[in-house]
């Protein structure tokens, strides 16, 4: 996830009272609490193939709580490939919440995402994030609202997902990414593309018998970076297990 905060204090300020908020809300009873654990054969973030997060193992999981209100809050965290110098190794940790509901039929969604990098310079920043969906389809948008390592302020992630069932228990899932870049930041200097199409992600999932995991195989369709470098192809295998916390 990434499904990347100004100064840390700050931003994990906000996004630690939107958690707050949906903690202290009435009537535990009708709040759920769940939590998923994950291992990937790699870390392809945003349709970025050529310099992934991870381009070995990944184990990736966090915990998610939602009130019948609508507030939700949780975190993320994932393994990197890069960060220490001396174990070149780093972790990704994401914590979020935001408002999520449904009317007639349309589901919608606006929160924010806190990234906070261990091991990692110059890469915490805080996304706006809002999604709007129908049936099967969704479409959402991730706004960068700092400089950091891997954009600039003003960056919007679009995105627009199907999802759909299929014969003898498989599911379909597809993801497309597309870009807009602000050109230039504290960091990133300049950016050769306006926009581009970043990926194109399909996944076919299966259950694991009865255990309650899922397995799934992901084909990368690479796009642009903002630079305008071409991404590889790549295919990515996951085992996934989702759980209630009781």
């Amino acid at each position: 996830m990434k499904l990347r905060l100004s100064n840390k204090l700050t931003t994990l300020g906000m996004a630690t009272a939107l958690a707050g908020v949906a903690l202290a809300a009435p009537s535990v009873a009708s709040a759920d609490l769940s939590g998923n654990i994950g291992v990937f054969s790699k870390y392809v973030l945003r349709g970025i193939t050529n310099a992934t997060e991870n381009d070995s193992t990944t184990v990736q999981g966090g915990f998610d709580y939602s009130h019948a209100s609508g507030l939700y809050a949780g975190y993320w965290g994932s393994n990197l490939g890069y960060g220490n110098a001396m174990t070149n190794t780093g972790f990704e940790n994401d914590i979020y919440g935001g408002y999520a509901g449904e009317t007639n039929g349309v589901s919608y969604n606006v929160g924010l995402i806190q990234y906070y990098y261990i091991e990692v310079d110059d890469s915490d920043g805080l996304e706006f994030v809002g999604s709007v969906g129908y049936g099967p389809v969704k479409a959402g948008f991730k706004y960068l609202t700092n400089d950091v390592a891997w954009g600039n302020t003003g960056d919007i992630y679009w995105t627009v997902d199907y999802s759909a069932s299929l014969p003898m228990e498989f599911g379909f899932g597809a993801s497309l990414g597309y870009y807009t870049y602000e050109e230039s930041g504290d960091f990133i200097a300049s950016s050769a593309n306006d926009s581009a199409f970043r990926h194109l992600n399909l996944t076919l999932s299966h259950p694991v018998g009865t255990t309650g995991a899922d397995m799934s195989i992901t084909y990368v369709i690479g796009g642009e970076d903002r630079q305008g470098t071409d991404q590889e192809d790549t295919v990515v295998l996951g085992l996934t297990y989702g759980f209630e916390v009781k």
